[in-house]
């Protein structure tokens, strides 16, 4: 394995947060309805090359909800009418920020910090294993890829560990490979651990055969790791305030938020559309 870059912008704390926060944690989880979103929009043509897929998990996003298909931070960097305002995060998910936000200015040099930064928004991403026709297929990893949001990434473990690693751009071994356990809470920010370096979950344990909450038909979960990011108030738009293109783009994932959320569904009043779904 390649020797780890002389920089101080990588901060884990493996048990960051005790049993009883885990468990408040887990509980306000168990309360989501997580969806399972489509890569792209069903009303623009497909990027050339490519095809309509799902992504490989469900998810849950608070604080904005960045859908697949409006490409938020994609290449060419796309900022507006992509962050859609969402729900504030719960009580115990937000002491986990507020920890995540102290380490971050405690242990990392502050200019990496922008003006304004805090961690306003959180990635709730199901790790586990789908149902197909009675087999379960492994959907317990994501490739290789940068968070683009601007300042320090945070994210904390439930569930089963997971082998977390950095990686140049390109070809090339490992720079630096981790198992991530239940409670644990990471930081990385900077020039080389965000900025140059690619990051990725290669795997999933699944020694105790956990199927944890949230439920999601189908899907067996066994780790849920919530990544917080910094998303500039000014890029998060209320779903009534959206253009008419982006809006069209999510309606029917909002109309299924709104059976379960009184957010989405006052979201869905305040543009004029039936509060419950169709």
């Amino acid at each position: 394995m390649a020797r780890p870059p002389a920089d101080p912008g990588l901060v884990l704390l493996p048990r960051a947060i005790d049993a009883a926060g885990v468990a408040a944690v887990a509980a306000e989880l168990a309360a989501l309805r997580p969806l399972w979103e489509l890569r792209y929009s069903e009303h623009r043509p497909l990027p050339e090359g490519q095809h309509q897929r799902p992504l490989l998990r469900p998810v849950y996003w608070l604080g904005n909800w960045q859908f697949a298909c409006l490409g938020y931070y994609e290449p060419p960097k796309k900022l507006h009418d992509k962050a859609v305002q969402a729900e504030p995060f719960p009580p115990a998910i937000a002491r986990v920020a507020r920890a995540a936000e102290a380490l971050a200015r405690q242990r990392l040099p502050p200019p990496w910090i922008p003006r304004g930064w805090c961690l306003n928004t959180c990635l709730i991403n199901l790790y586990g294993s789908k149902d197909d026709g009675g087999a379960e297929v492994d959907a317990a990893r994501v490739g290789a890829h940068q968070d683009r949001e601007p300042g320090p990434v945070a994210s904390f473990s439930l569930g089963e560990r997971a082998l977390f690693q950095f990686l140049p751009r390109g070809e090339g071994a490992p720079v630096r490979t981790m198992w991530l356990e239940e409670g644990a809470l990471q930081v990385f920010a900077g020039p080389v651990w965000k900025d140059s370096l690619l990051h990725r979950v290669g795997r999933v344990e699944d020694k105790r055969r956990l199927d944890l909450e949230p439920r999601v038909p189908g899907f067996r979960t066994r780790r849920i790791n919530l990544t917080f990011r910094y998303v500039p108030p000014e890029h998060i738009v209320p779903y009534a305030r959206l253009g008419e293109g982006a809006r069209r783009d999510v309606r029917g994932y909002v109309a299924t938020l709104a059976g379960s959320s009184p957010f989405w569904a006052a979201a869905r009043a305040a543009a004029g559309e039936p509060a419950s779904p169709a």
